[in-house]
């Protein structure tokens, strides 16, 4: 009779937290698995949604809609995504990683099967909000999945790739023909989540993560804690995604969203402050270390808007569409997965604070590259300002969360979740607000622009007078009425005017990230150098040693 011989975990092989798993001694070619678990992971996690806001125009007018109600697609994602990790994190140590993944994947396969039967705006918005909860946990599993990959002593490195990988999506999703998802109420979308949450299903249960320690986790009252904060997230998502299409000041019902978000937080803030075991250690949030990385994350993340929105905006004014994006974009993923690997070498618990530093830097330099842009700006001049945005991605993110999980590690597992669910939420919602903070200001600094232009050529004025001669004549062989071809001079010199404002507003928004990352740098360093001050500053005298 044989015995089952069971693996004996050493003290150094167990988990940093709960609910993550054990790291075992592994062979390579089960490493080369997890890494490939650790991929199939990552752009199930991201790349349905970076499919979405990539093609989102295109995807309106597919779909009936005006493009503000197609940002509610967005909007969906982020809230449940955001407010996933208070659900998921207690998921995973009381239920165990395995049952958590196939709920997580079960029920992402169920919402895309619902979506591709019944074709509508509602299973569209159900399966998005099933995919912002899915890819809250794909996102931890994928990075559970690197651990497994790298030895112990190398956890940092593990931390930046399998955190870093899920940022690939949106320039794989760029380069993904706009043909083969636009079919049939852009079923695409959902046959590719279909296609890789299956993919991550086989790769899980072919090769399962380790275990991990198990223990009653869940309280009733976490449940109001995460409907309450849900709502909250909703609302606020919601009011972001629609503020610049309805503008700010002109719909009054968006200062009664971001009103009745702002009191769901609060009263999920007052119920977790009086709880004996809370879910969310809100005081925790108050400290100056806690406020310091939600700021620098919340900003970085909204200066990175600049390559998802206003670089795309400048190159569609110029005419071209995502599918002659294709090379940018690709130089831009061989840049990511360049800084990927760059952030993991140089990822050491000294060096954080100044690799932060340095991605804000890179990110400024990128944005003002941008600031010189013209009407005749195409792709290829934008691929060295673009792969610096990417490597300013992925240089920040791993350290900055590794930086985040060392005040963590101080704090005690109590705060896990309360950081999870932070870091989580500024990244989420710093896409939503930079997208809507960049919009907002290129749309007045267009009219600003246009009414300068309108201003130096005047109707009536010489200059204009000879424009639309100009523009006459080379119409005239297609309109023979010289009224006609007059009237189509002048909307053309209308539309140029307009398309030259749009480019200077573009301008615009590149120079506010550029001095956004640069004051970012300038208050890392200041820092920097404050924390230094302190290492160097000599010991009182009689201090303990």
């Amino acid at each position: 009779m044989m015995v089952e011989r069971r693996y004996i975990f050493a003290p150094g092989e167990r988990p940093l937290f709960p609910g993550a798993p054990y790291s075992p001694r592994l062979s390579t070619g089960a490493r080369c698995g997890y890494a490939l678990s650790a991929v199939i992971l990552a752009l199930a996690s991201g790349l349905g949604n970076a499919l979405i806001s990539t093609n989102l125009y295109v995807i309106a007018g597919n779909m009936g809609l005006y493009v503000a109600e197609a940002n509610l697609l967005l909007a969906v994602f982020v809230a449940f995504n955001a407010t996933a990790n208070l659900l998921l994190v207690k998921a995973r140590v009381q239920f165990g990683i395995p049952a958590c993944l196939h709920v997580i994947l079960g029920t992402l396969i169920l919402g895309e099967l619902i979506a591709l039967c019944f074709p509508s705006l509602g299973t569209t918005v159900l399966a998005r909000a099933i995919s912002g909860v899915a890819s809250g946990g794909l996102t931890t599993m994928g990075l559970y999945s690197a651990f497994q990959v790298f030895p112990a002593r190398l956890r940092p490195m593990a931390v930046v790739v399998g955190f870093s990988l899920p940022q690939l999506a949106i320039p794989i999703a760029r380069m993904v023909p706009l043909d083969r998802i636009a079919f049939d109420h852009w079923a695409g979308v959902h046959w590719i989540e279909l296609a890789l949450a299956l993919a991550a299903w086989a790769l899980t249960v072919l090769l399962p993560l380790p275990p991990t320690d198990r223990s009653k986790a869940f309280e009733p009252l976490d449940a109001l804690t995460i409907a309450l904060a849900l709502g909250a997230m909703l609302l606020g998502c919601a009011g972001l995604a629609f503020g610049r299409f309805y503008w700010w000041t002109d719909a009054p019902w968006l200062g009664w969203m971001f009103a009745g978000a702002l009191l769901l937080l609060g009263l999920v803030f007052l119920v977790e402050d009086r709880r004996a075991r809370p879910l969310l250690q809100v005081r925790w949030f108050g400290t100056a270390e806690i406020l310091l990385i939600a700021g620098i994350a919340l900003v970085v993340r909204i200066a990175l808007t600049e390559q998802t929105y206003a670089a795309v905006g400048l190159l569609a004014l110029g005419g071209l569409t995502d599918d002659q994006l294709h090379g940018l974009f690709a130089v831009v993923l061989l840049a990511m997965i360049g800084g990927i690997a760059l952030a993991a070498w140089l990822a050491r618990p000294d060096r954080l604070l100044p690799m932060m530093l340095a991605a804000a830097l890179v990110i400024a330099w990128g944005a003002w590259l941008d600031t010189h842009s013209t009407s005749d700006t195409r792709a290829t001049e934008l691929a060295l300002s673009q792969s610096l945005l990417g490597i300013g991605t992925t240089l920040f993110l791993g350290p900055a969360l590794l930086f985040g999980i060392a005040r963590v590690l101080e704090r005690g597992p109590t705060h896990l979740v309360s950081f999870v669910v932070l870091f989580s939420t500024t990244q989420n919602l710093g896409g939503l607000a930079g997208a809507a903070l960049l919009g907002s200001i290129q749309t007045i600094r267009a009219r600003v622009h246009a009414e300068n232009l309108a201003d130096a050529i005047p109707p009536g004025s010489s200059p204009a007078a000879e424009r639309i001669a100009a523009s006459s004549a080379q119409l005239a062989h297609q309109l023979p009425d010289p009224a006609a071809a007059a009237a189509q001079g002048s909307a053309r010199l209308g539309s140029a005017l307009q398309t030259q404002a749009n480019i200077l507003a573009f301008n615009d928004t590149f120079w506010v990230v550029t001095l956004l990352a640069l004051g970012l740098a300038a208050f890392l360093a200041i820092v920097i150098l404050v924390q230094e001050a302190r290492r160097l500053r000599p010991a009182p005298v009689g201090a303990a040693r």
